[in-house]
């Protein structure tokens, strides 16, 4: 297959959506009445989207990078390892397979958001992040903190010394690269993804909020757009201020 833009973005799209439908399947599986892992609980939730970002990375990573997120892709771009004319192609097609993905999860499980009609709050928390306390200012600062550590931990991946390297010459991770990204998307999510539900990717939390409003959901209430910046500005900035640094030190 050519790897043309299209192709890349073709990608793009298909990994983020698949991110999405398992990511935001999971929170359904947990909370929505009537789903037999209803109450699995934190655990369940972190392992599994890491898992989601897993089964993104493998789809789009052999074609596209396998980006996945306006953040990494604007992170990359401003550490030097990604071209700037890739940027807004790659998040056009971050973001409608972030809605599609929503749209898809709502499909599998709408028999379940009727049986949850009387708790709206449940409902969105199933497609977009909400704060455990809402308290702006300090959900600006663990989104950034959440994304910085992300955006640098992987760029710190791809550096020499964590390269497997083949007669002293550092090779890709390839399929294997597939692993420590996820760990580290489990890791924050334990850590520091218990304030704000670690959104950490604008086409993870804005699509969906999309595709909340707009689908015909009983009982779904609003769809918190005035929190709704945080989650997706604030990966942004998080993302640029970690390549920043990573130019600084390398």
């Amino acid at each position: 297959m050519e790897t043309t833009l299209l192709t890349k973005c073709l990608f793009e799209f298909l990994g983020t959506m698949i991110l999405v439908l398992f990511g935001d399947g999971v929170c359904c599986a947990v909370n929505l009445k009537e789903s037999k892992a209803r109450g699995a609980g934190w655990i369940v939730i972190t392992i599994a989207w890491g898992l989601a970002v897993m089964a993104g990375i493998f789809v789009a990573g052999p074609y596209s990078g396998a980006h996945l997120n306006p953040a990494i892709s604007i992170g990359f771009a401003l550490a030097g390892t990604f071209p700037w004319a890739y940027v807004l192609p790659y998040i056009v097609a971050q973001m409608l397979g972030g809605f599609c993905g929503a749209v898809l999860m709502y499909a599998f499980y709408v028999d379940h958001f009727a049986a949850t009609s009387d708790e709206p709050e449940t409902i969105l928390g199933c497609f977009c992040t909400i704060p455990a306390i809402e308290h702006k200012t300090v959900n600006f600062f663990c989104e950034f903190v959440a994304t910085f550590m992300l955006v640098f931990l992987v760029l710190l991946i791809g550096t020499k010394g964590n390269l497997p390297q083949a007669g002293g010459v550092p090779i890709g991770l390839g399929a294997i690269g597939a692993f420590p990204v996820p760990a580290v998307i489990v890791a924050i999510g334990m850590s520091l993804g218990a304030t704000t539900g670690y959104s950490m990717n604008p086409a993870r939390d804005f699509s969906p909020r999309l595709a909340h409003a707009i689908l015909p959901i009983k009982g779904k209430g609003g769809s918190g757009w005035g929190y709704s910046w945080i989650p997706s500005i604030a990966p942004i900035v998080g993302a640029a201020f970690a390549s920043c640094i990573y130019l600084l030190i390398f």
